[in-house]
């Protein structure tokens, strides 16, 4: 079965949305080198419609202009692009597809795909909350930033059942931002 990981900026209350208005003054080698292994390990990208939006204004123009991340648009060009979404959607990147059919059944058939390379996630949250309650998401990389950004959509919601996590590794950056990528856990035994 093939590995589904996600990536996510994250603030440390949790707040997951906007990270272009909070997250850039943290971005270095150390987070560039740890978003792309994440992502270039994998030959499939799995992103919600508006995470395509964006995505595919960026990353084609970067390639084309060819600058210092050309190598790495031109990586995620070629890769097959799965944006789940349930509104039309012109696909204007290459390589790019809509998620057919249940979000769950669709992915559990993606993951049981022949293949050795991972599917990646990056941004898509609602998206990465539905296949972490569906325990179909096998790494959460999230990346910590210092800052608390007080306001905004979180990554878990309230009022929602819990979902284990187990600590796989945690890599702290010089500029205070921690890489914590988590994995699926069995939930505690009662008062543990």
């Amino acid at each position: 079965m093939r590995k589904l990981t996600a990536g996510l900026f994250i603030s440390l209350d949790g707040v997951v949305q906007d990270p272009d208005k909070w997250h850039f003054p943290y971005f270095n080698d150390e987070m560039g080198e740890a978003v792309g292994a994440q992502l270039t390990a994998a030959d499939t990208l799995l992103i919600g419609r508006r995470t395509y939006e964006s995505f595919a204004e960026a990353w084609p123009r970067r390639e084309a202009e060819g600058g210092e991340d050309a190598d790495f648009a031109k990586v995620l060009g070629d890769m097959r692009k799965i944006v789940v979404t349930r509104q039309d959607l012109t696909f204007t990147w290459r390589n790019s597809e809509r998620l057919q059919g249940d979000l769950v059944a669709a992915v559990t058939a993606l993951k049981n795909e022949p293949g050795e390379a991972d599917i990646a996630m990056s941004g898509s949250i609602s998206v990465v909350r539905q296949l972490l309650a569906a325990g179909l998401l096998d790494e959460l990389h999230l990346l910590v930033h210092p800052i608390a950004v007080r306001k905004g959509m979180r990554l878990f919601d309230e009022g929602e059942p819990p979902i284990p996590l187990r600590l796989i590794s945690a890599t702290p950056f010089t500029t205070g931002v921690v890489h914590l990528v988590y994995g699926p856990a069995e939930p505690a035994a009662p008062g543990a």
